[in-house]
């Protein structure tokens, strides 16, 4: 089960469109890596509660745009994935691309780490930049 849920202190009136869509996307690029997806809760936040999140539970001093928590077995995908609107709206205009693009990249990061894609080095980033965007031709 796939859910997307805003963290109403900080961004009570967001709402994912097309959630059905993404839902279907998600399962569908999560099963050409060989995964069932689980329970993935997707949980939209602001810029200080993901930071808050950082420091809390992984020691880190700064901002995000997006903390898994994975839950996952060996077939099946699933975990925690908070993702910051702010961060988000931010490396949109960075980028040039809409919210929605932006916000979609984001989506699909956050799976792709459940499968085991990591992005720490500069070869493992490019290799997530390459996966997002063959994940997003899809959509």
């Amino acid at each position: 089960m796939l859910s997307f849920f805003a963290d109403s202190a900080e961004v009570p009136a967001f709402v994912v469109e097309n959630e059905d869509k993404l839902t279907r996307w998600i399962r569908s690029v999560a099963a050409s890596y060989g995964f069932s997806t689980g329970n993935i809760n997707y949980i939209f936040c602001n810029d200080e509660r993901i930071l808050a999140v950082n420091r809390q539970f992984l020691s880190h001093d700064y901002y995000t745009d997006i903390i898994t928590f994975d839950y996952s077995t060996p077939t099946c995908i699933a975990g925690d994935i908070f993702i910051s609107l702010d961060t988000v709206r931010s490396n949109a205009e960075d980028a040039g691309c809409s919210f929605q693009q932006e916000l979609c990249r984001i989506l699909i990061h956050g799976v792709l780490h459940l499968t085991g894609q990591g992005d720490k080095t500069p070869e493992t980033k490019a290799e997530m930049t390459r996966k997002e965007d063959l994940a997003l031709s899809q959509l």
